[in-house]
């Protein structure tokens, strides 16, 4: 047994993707307020994440990525050095009952942002997961 409880030979018991032959191909789902990033066996169950996560969601546009990777500029969301938007977002979006619009009051209250940095922080952890 190798560390974690599993042998180097066996895989763990969540992978993501999940192991096959060959890899999944992760997709770019644009609709007019969100990009859904996704594995999916082909275009239209990449379309299907989106239409069953987001059914008022019109596909504005499906692109197929060319690696298994996605990566999410800081600046491209406006998340500077000086700023902690996980602990403190995901802690404001906590006491607020996941109300956005009082999240974002007790992010500019905590951090001393303008309401844009507190609004792209609040944002960007609702997507994260929160």
């Amino acid at each position: 047994m190798a560390r974690g409880g599993f042998r180097l030979s066996e895989p763990p018991a969540a992978t993501y993707p999940p192991l096959r032959e060959s890899p999944m191909p992760l997709f770019e789902i644009e609709t007019g307020s969100h990009i859904v990033i996704s594995w999916a066996e082909d275009p239209e169950s990449a379309k299907k994440v989106v239409t069953d996560n987001f059914p008022n969601e019109e596909v504005l546009r499906l692109t197929k990525r060319p690696r298994d990777t996605w990566v999410i500029s800081k600046a491209a969301l406006g998340i500077t050095a000086t700023m902690d938007p996980c602990t403190t977002a995901r802690d404001c979006l906590s006491r607020a009952g996941g109300d956005k619009v009082h999240a974002i009051r007790l992010y500019m209250k905590d951090k001393g942002v303008d309401l844009e940095q507190a609004r792209k922080a609040i944002e960007s952890n609702m997507v994260m997961g929160w």
